[in-house]
């Protein structure tokens, strides 16, 4: 069984120009426990894609299915982490990372005390960090916190928007590593949106390359896991980089 499958996915949104088509019919599976990227110029519904896997978008036609089961009835296998943090600014690391409790029960039930630690510390959190406000916090840290705010619901799966696309270079590779581990020590699936080739190959089993609405490629990641920093100056990453700069470019012909 596949964690996520789309099937005959379409979804319309009207602008000033009138009825626009953002997804066409995209059909996508992705295996329980990998990493599948989307990657794809800005417009060709990679985010909506995310969004309607989330249940956050409807679709006008097409079904998705998470775990075996449709959206309604999983939604609550799926955590969302966005472009931006969005913390709440007047509550602190730990308050930020304790509001899904909050929002599904009403009140904290159980040892959930325990549970909020393992998060913080799972993504590098000292416990001298996490009674800041989001404010004290750098912009890596900021990401750090609503990655650990996904996991507390200890989710199956894992959507995310981008969430490092205003990071510097050097700490999206930090970063990289973190969400890898994770995956490795807890077999989730990730369904992960970026514009960056490098960042696609390095996390990834597969590499859904996305155009016009459709996905009009997907290409098998190669390299095995478990990856370490070491595999992005190979010259086998560099000559992987160029094979899928060349379809990005074939998918826009």
């Amino acid at each position: 069984m596949h964690a996520i499958e789309c099937r005959d996915i379409q979804v319309e949104f009207y602008g000033r120009q009138g009825k626009q088509r953002v997804l066409d019919e995209l059909s996508l599976d992705v295996p329980r426990g990998h990493i599948v990227s989307l990657l794809g110029p800005s417009g060709c519904g990679k985010s909506t894609l995310l969004r309607v896997v989330a249940g956050l978008a409807p679709c006008q036609k097409g079904t998705v299915l998470i775990e075996g089961e449709s959206l309604d009835r999983a939604r609550g296998k799926l955590a969302f982490v966005f472009q931006e943090a969005a913390l709440l600014p007047w509550r602190t690391v730990w308050q930020n990372v304790r509001l899904p409790f909050e929002i599904q029960s009403g009140n904290l039930i159980g040892d959930v005390k325990a549970s909020i630690e393992h998060c913080l510390q799972l993504v590098g959190f000292q416990p001298s960090d996490w009674h800041k406000k989001p404010s004290q916090l750098s912009g890596g840290m900021k990401m750090r916190a609503s990655i650990a705010r996904a996991l507390i619901t200890d989710p199956e799966i894992l959507l995310l928007d981008e969430p490092f696309a205003a990071l510097d270079d050097m700490l999206r590779s930090r970063l990289n590593d973190l969400l890898l581990r994770i995956v490795a020590d807890s077999q989730r699936t990730m369904l992960f949106v970026t514009h960056n080739i490098s960042e696609a190959v390095y996390l990834s089993h597969s590499i859904a390359i996305m155009s016009r609405g459709r996905i009009a490629e997907l290409v098998p990641v190669p390299f095995p896991f478990p990856r370490t920093a070491e595999l992005r100056s190979t010259p086998l990453f560099a000559s992987f980089y160029g094979q899928v700069s060349e379809a990005l470019n074939r998918s826009e012909r």
